[in-house]
């Protein structure tokens, strides 16, 4: 009967202080350079594309151009994505990107030709 009354007594102790646990979403990510990482969110961001569903498409682009900073790919990737959701101000930007990295690009002249049209 003891060891009932201490379980009961132990029962209505409150419980330990725990710190709270962090949701990691709210933790801003930290990038470092993952050409793996990269690729993997370029592959992603093409099956979206694909698919039609161009805004989570160009977040996978944009992922994948903080992964690997120097990938001329994703960025013109993005701004393809961004210039059929016709938002303007991120397709150029993306695509600025792009023509700074890869300025002699296979994708170049259209780029350059897409950017002069919306202006």
């Amino acid at each position: 009967m003891a060891a009932a009354l201490s379980l009961a007594a132990w029962a209505q102790q409150p419980p330990p202080a725990e710190p709270p646990e962090e949701d990691e979403a709210l933790a801003p990510k930290e990038y470092a350079f993952n050409p793996i990482q990269a690729q993997k969110e370029m592959q992603v961001g093409n099956y979206y594309f694909k698919k039609g569903s161009f805004r989570a498409a160009a977040g996978r682009f944009e992922e994948a151009a903080r992964w690997d900073p120097n990938n001329a790919e994703a960025y013109l990737r993005a701004g393809e994505s961004y210039e059929k959701l016709k938002d303007w101000k991120a397709m150029r930007a993306a695509y600025e990107k792009y023509l700074q990295l890869a300025a002699d690009g296979k994708d170049a002249a259209r780029v350059r030709k897409s950017l002069a049209a919306k202006r």
